[in-house]
């Protein structure tokens, strides 16, 4: 199997994994909460704090979606590198309120760790496609910079 197959089927798991967790949170907070690793959870009007973490675990899944439909696989690569952030960053939430260390480590770093790996590789996959020439013969500008200096 190809780099490319390997890093499309990665980043779609990535995508209907994340699409599935964030519609879990919008549809049944108090059912999923309990899976993100933090010892309590808010009650009453906190319970929309949850829904706002299932929302952003939605638009993030359909950002890499968009990217990988449409074919911008480098762009898909530094998504996935930037998004895998908010793992970290739910990671870190985790252990900084005392909660799961297995959770922390088990979902939200792995997830994460996994996100910069499959970007990784994704950008590795497209690195010759980056510098490739252009259309008409001269070499692909690596800076906007060159690309201003070469037109003026």
């Amino acid at each position: 199997m190809s780099l490319s197959k390997i890093n499309t089927v990665l980043a779609a798991a990535f995508i209907l994994f994340i699409l599935w967790f964030g519609t879990e949170y919008i549809l049944s907070p108090e059912t999923t909460a309990p899976g993100y690793g933090l010892p309590s959870w808010p009650s009453g009007d906190g319970d929309g704090f949850l829904v706002i973490k299932g929302i952003r675990d939605v638009v993030l899944a359909l950002v890499l979606g968009i990217l990988l439909v449409t074919g911008h696989r480098r762009a898909l690569g530094w998504v996935l590198l930037v998004e895998a952030l908010a793992a970290y960053g739910d990671m870190a939430n985790v252990l900084a309120h005392h909660g799961s260390v297995a959770t922390a480590l088990g979902v939200h770093c792995l997830t994460a760790t996994l996100m910069v790996v499959n970007g990784l590789l994704i950008m590795r996959e497209t690195r010759n496609i980056a510098a490739a020439p252009a259309a008409d013969g001269r070499p692909a500008p690596q800076d906007p910079a060159a690309a201003v200096r070469r037109c003026a």
